[in-house]
């Protein structure tokens, strides 16, 4: 558990109210990008606040009423995953590399430099994006960030992607919450069935194929049907 000077605050608006807690950087940070953590571990203390530097606690009360529990690791869960962390500057500064280089090995493994039919290495890649002058979100994924960067650094070298074309039909019951995800990997098509089931195009970095499988199988348990090349 990270004591409370170390801790930094994440805080969330719900219900008309101002909440915040007290949570360890790295694992919060690893909580937004999806991983799975130690809860228990992430909190300094297990209180949620409405001004955390005075220490004044939340009422119980308005906890109950805008999360639906007191529990305080959900409440901390959904509060980091849909809320704001108050990241130092040299925090975020680590993690926007950190999402560089991550950014520059897919790149290079997925594209080409159309002139010679070779990958661009890693390094190419990273002065190429410091070059275009391309700001990092070190709190989106990475495979949501490649298209941008690929327009960005072909302005500054020759490149291409191979991709992939992929129909989706998601379940009427999960439609909602895939849409989202869709959305986010720049759905070109869309159709909804009159049971409510929704079928939709993508066309992705080959690269991402991988985690589109995996983002969308757990917004619809699995039920997800994919296929390639349609």
């Amino acid at each position: 558990m990270v004591t409370v000077d170390e801790a930094i605050i994440a805080k969330l608006g719900k219900d008309g109210k101002h909440f915040e807690i007290l949570v360890d950087s790295d694992i919060a940070y690893d909580l937004k990008e999806g991983k799975t953590v130690s809860v228990s571990r992430m909190l300094a203390v297990n209180e949620v606040f409405v001004d955390a530097k005075k220490a004044n606690r939340a009422a119980p009360s308005d906890v109950q009423k805008a999360f639906g529990t007191n529990d305080i690791e959900k409440i901390a869960v959904e509060m980091v995953r849909h809320g704001e962390i108050q990241l130092t500057t040299e925090f975020r500064r680590r993690k926007i590399e950190e999402k560089k280089k991550q950014i520059a090995a897919f790149i290079s493994k997925n594209a080409i430099n159309p002139q010679t039919k070779l990958p661009h290495p890693p390094e190419r890649v990273m002065a190429a994006m410091e070059q275009a002058h391309i700001s990092i979100d070190p709190f989106k994924p990475t495979d949501q960030q490649v298209e941008d960067v690929i327009k960005a650094v072909k302005t500054v070298m020759p490149i291409s992607v191979e991709e992939t074309s992929l129909t989706v039909e998601i379940p009427a019951k999960h439609s909602a919450r895939a849409y989202g995800v869709l959305k986010e990997f720049g759905m070109q098509q869309e159709k909804w069935l009159s049971d409510g089931s929704l079928v939709a195009k993508i066309t992705i970095p080959a690269g991402a194929r991988e985690s589109v499988f995996r983002r969308l199988g757990a917004a619809t348990e699995g039920s997800a049907k994919i296929e390639e090349g349609k």
